[in-house]
């Protein structure tokens, strides 16, 4: 299944289609690492978020549990983690989550207990306050994008599979496997102000 480096110069967008049907880590690795580096100017704005399958122990995890994307309005005002709650979007501090836990018990997240557990209790982690930011940084080799946790061992490096297209892996100290996720533009969102309340 994997695709060479050519065919994703000429079309990226339908790499990533199909490896969003289902991947291993190798192949959403060669089209990550054939991808450009983004430049911090254009993650600005609101991104909506899906894991891209590849048998990862986190995969469809954050999806059962109401993940909506990310925001980023500039360097040091980030969203990492927006959650729907009915129609409303909910900013979660990502320093309040048992993040430990899943990684060691990631069917945990897959427990409709524990999903509807969490939708009930996710206004206690909600916050008005950014919980990551925006840094320059050097991985595999090409240095662009990514975003780095304030309370979190994480950082989510991008590669840009067109304007509105991201394709996100994350690093986190501790998980030796890569967890790939893809990011897409939310046309719907308007453009706020830095530090206004978006949701």
């Amino acid at each position: 299944m994997t695709c060479p480096p050519t065919e994703s110069r000429a079309d990226p967008a339908a790499w990533l289609a199909r490896l969003e049907a289902g991947a291993t880590a190798a192949e959403a690795f060669a089209l990550f690492d054939a991808l450009p580096a983004v430049p911090l100017e254009a993650m600005t704005g609101r991104w909506r978020g899906r894991g891209l399958p590849t048998g990862h122990r986190f995969d469809g995890m954050l999806e059962g549990l109401g993940w909506y994307g990310k925001e980023f309005f500039d360097s040091e005002t980030v969203y990492p983690l927006l959650f729907r709650r009915g129609e409303r979007l909910v900013a979660l501090a990502p320093g309040r989550l048992p993040v430990d836990l899943l990684v060691r018990w990631p069917r945990l997240a897959g427990s409709a207990v524990l999903r509807g557990a969490f939708r009930f209790a996710l206004p206690l982690f909600a916050t008005p306050r950014p919980g990551a930011r925006l840094r320059l940084v050097t991985f595999r080799g090409q240095a662009g994008a990514a975003m780095v946790y304030d309370r979190q061992p994480i950082i989510d490096v991008f590669r840009q599979v067109d304007a509105d297209t991201l394709l996100g892996v994350m690093d986190l100290r501790g998980l030796p496997e890569p967890y790939f996720f893809v990011l897409r533009r939310d046309p719907a969102a308007g453009h706020h102000p830095s530090g206004d309340q978006p949701w």
